[in-house]
């Protein structure tokens, strides 16, 4: 599925189920609330931290998955096509990190 697909799904979604999409703030704010749930399984995985009780069964994949479906909310209702804006995005690094990163000595 392309970005562009994945935004038609989410669109689709919300007006066959989700009644309307959240305001832009709201949904902000719930981008910050996924990205929090993604961080604590990161943490708890990879970082010092010890899974509770009620965090081990948590699946990483599907809070990346709500993560990247409110970016798909917000992309919608502000117009925004991401395949487009991540194609220019990806442009920008090759040019402005072309050599940052080969010639970083912290990273060998």
């Amino acid at each position: 599925m392309t970005l562009e697909e994945a935004q038609k799904k989410v669109d689709q979604w919300i007006k066959t189920y989700g009644v309307r999409y959240f305001n832009e703030l709201t949904n902000m704010a719930i981008l910050t609330e996924e990205v929090g749930e993604l961080a604590r399984i990161m943490a708890r995985t990879y970082g010092e931290q010890s899974f509770k009780e009620g965090d081990k069964d948590r699946d990483m994949g599907d809070e990346m998955a709500d993560v990247l479906w409110v970016l798909l909310c917000i992309a919608n209702q502000t117009g925004i096509n991401l395949t487009e804006a991540f194609e220019k995005n990806l442009r920008k690094k090759e040019i402005r990190d072309k050599e940052r990163h080969i010639n970083n000595s912290k990273l060998y």
